[in-house]
């Protein structure tokens, strides 16, 4: 994955203060407004590809109802967030020695009523994911139509995040959290920044 310059808005020095005191940090502003347009238009663009994310394996699971499409490097747009991430990765090798070496991405799409019961994205330790990053990439958002990040962080007080519009949400896979129901459409990107065992 070749190496991308971090937005002027990431700072880094704070993320690391905020994910090693608090378990997870907040970007706001994240990208320019052109990018944003670009983005929220290749996600719209292709939600007829989306799948039922509460489907694996043929098994139906209740605790979540959202609609997601894994990044590809042919998704062009997206894929420049990816490499973002990684070039923040490298920041946080550097820091706490995590041994991150991949990426794994995906649109998802959060309609009307729908919601992500609390979980976490890597229980027990037992698939690689080290931190989670969302992105939120709808154009406009309002208060009340629900669709918060709530989660637990590492000294055991809970946040409730509001999906903003250009905001990024990092933090530790292992801390419990949950989406709360939407009342409108939520689109973010959802990704984890992980090792592969098979690449280690």
């Amino acid at each position: 994955m070749e190496a991308v310059l971090l937005p002027k808005s990431w700072n880094v020095d704070q993320i690391l203060d905020d994910l090693d005191q608090h378990g997870f940090s907040i970007i706001d502003d994240a990208y320019s407004s052109e990018y944003i347009h670009q983005l929220v238009e290749e996600c719209t663009s292709h939600l007829n590809q989306f799948r039922d994310a509460a489907i694996q394996n043929g098994i139906v699971s209740n605790i979540r109802s959202d609609h997601i499409l894994w990044l590809h490097e042919e998704l062009k747009i997206s894929h420049q967030h990816t490499k973002t991430l990684y070039t923040l990765a490298e920041q946080f090798n550097r820091a706490f020695y995590l041994g991150i070496n991949n990426v794994e991405a995906h649109f998802a799409c959060y309609n009307s009523g729908e919601f992500y019961a609390l979980h976490r994205d890597n229980p027990q330790g037992k698939n690689g994911r080290i931190i989670s990053a969302v992105y939120y990439l709808h154009e406009d958002w309002q208060d009340d139509w629900g669709g918060e990040l709530r989660l637990q962080d590492k000294n055991d007080q809970w946040h409730t995040l509001q999906p903003k519009p250009n905001r990024v949400a990092l933090f530790q896979s292992d801390l419990l959290h949950e989406v709360l129901k939407a009342k409108h459409q939520r689109l973010s990107i959802t990704a984890w920044l992980r090792h592969n065992d098979s690449i280690l």
